[in-house]
């Protein structure tokens, strides 16, 4: 975890396990050459209690001569504004405010967190139904961060502070039960030991197998990603023959780019488009896309008014407020069709000439649309006016674009570039619902 001349930032509440972590750390600082800094979070939520902790936390360092950084930051109201738990802004917090600290000192970061609060984190994580990287708990090392104390159970820490004579704070929180792993303290652990007294030191060894069978998979996922990138992403063919822990684990981490992690459900759904191509929307604007052949997660721009669906479903979407129905066929049954509805016609497009960067949107500035037959490209405002399509409906009218170059605009059909012609192998249809009936 450390090397000789290290700097170190610890992270500091005033309990007894940071307080351990620090008069530890301190007593290497001479040996190791250790340069030792703390960081104090004051959540504001406990009010004299909280200032209490932090003129503790002020007093320890002054003892050790440590530099500290102290943080003021209402929690509760900041949860409020992020629209999450005040458990999970909490940490937030915290964890950003090390890193803003320790990119300056050029520091590693030391938490105090200990056996049982790694025991505590895979039950709450068994809880709430977690896969396999939820049940490795807490690591040792992850990337500048280091957990010195993870094999210690918080019994030994208490007997080191006494041992050495340190003195310690005791946040009056952790003794509720208003929060989620407070009650895994207080009501679960206990009954645990009881049936086995060595049960953190049980789950420590549980997720060091765990985490080398999870190491060993991630390497598979990243192998597999290798072999299964092509241009434009990833084939949906050697998506779908993957292993279901392999493939979990390669969404996954392709989900990494945008800072999330998928669920259980969307990996489901996930696995299920590789084979049948369509689209899962995983938070926001962040969507996985099955499409003609290639498996790809990208972002949508926020800015624009856009809407991803799937190009090769025959289920019935919604775009730009209006259903519609979108269907692949091949060339020859595209042909019988036309037979029976000319006006099918109008509403086609070669379905291997759309990128797979295109979405269904509604007009921007810069639109062009290029006329089939004439192929004579003209602005998609200027194209409006001409054709007098309402000034009142051009706002809302559905159209198929590829960045500004637009291929399809509803009642108008298909650009010249995606036009049927007689290299056509699959043909999209895209039959407006409200039109058929």
């Amino acid at each position: 975890m450390l090397d000789n001349g290290d700097s170190v930032l610890v992270g500091l509440s005033g309990g007894a396990d940071s307080c351990a972590l620090l008069c530890f750390l301190c007593s290497l600082r001479e040996s190791m050459e250790l340069k030792i800094y703390a960081c104090h979070i004051n959540h504001m939520i406990r009010g004299e209690e909280a200032d209490r902790d932090e003129r503790f936390a002020e007093e320890l360092c002054r003892r050790f001569d440590v530099p500290l950084f102290v943080l003021h930051k209402d929690v509760i109201s900041e949860a409020r504004r992020r629209k999450i738990g005040t458990e999970q802004c909490g940490r937030e917090v915290r964890y950003s405010f090390f890193q803003e600290k320790a990119a300056g000192l050029r520091a590693k970061i030391a938490t105090a967190h200990t056996a049982s609060d790694n025991a505590e984190t895979v039950l709450f994580n068994l809880a709430r139904g977690s896969g396999i990287s939820g049940l490795c708990g807490i690591p040792p090392v992850r990337d500048n961060i280091i957990r010195p104390l993870i094999r210690c159970g918080r019994e030994e820490i208490e007997a080191y502070c006494r041992r050495n004579n340190i003195d310690f704070v005791t946040d009056s929180s952790n003794l509720t039960r208003e929060y989620t792993r407070n009650k895994l303290r207080l009501d679960v652990m206990p009954v645990l030991r009881q049936i086995n007294p060595s049960f953190e030191s049980s789950v420590s060894s549980m997720t060091d197998h765990l985490r080398e069978a999870e190491e060993y998979i991630d390497s598979q996922a990243m192998q597999a990603l290798e072999d299964a990138e092509i241009n434009g992403g990833y084939s949906s063919e050697m998506m779908a023959r993957l292993p279901k822990a392999v493939f979990s684990a390669a969404v996954r981490k392709l989900c990494e780019k945008y800072a999330l992690i998928p669920e259980a459900k969307h990996i489901e759904l996930m696995r299920k488009i590789v084979y049948n191509g369509g689209a899962v929307e995983i938070r926001g604007s962040v969507f996985a896309i099955s499409s003609q052949g290639i498996f790809r997660i990208m972002q949508r721009n926020d800015s624009e008014s856009m809407q991803i669906v799937p190009l090769d479903t025959d289920a019935p979407l919604l775009i730009c407020g209006k259903k519609y129905t979108l269907t692949v066929v091949d060339i020859e049954e595209f042909k019988k069709l036309k037979k029976i509805e000319k006006k099918l016609f109008y509403e086609a497009l070669d379905y291997d000439t759309i990128p797979l960067t295109s979405v269904f949107r509604t007009k921007q500035s810069g639109d062009s649309f290029t006329l089939p037959y004439r192929k004579v490209t003209k602005p998609v405002r200027k194209l409006f006016t001409e054709l007098k399509i309402p000034r009142e409906n051009r706002s809302s009218l559905p159209l198929l674009a590829d960045g500004s170059r637009v291929l399809w605009i509803s009642t108008l059909g298909s650009s010249a570039q995606c036009m049927v012609g007689s290299s056509t192998k699959r043909v999209l249809l895209i039959c407006d619902d409200t039109q058929s009936r």
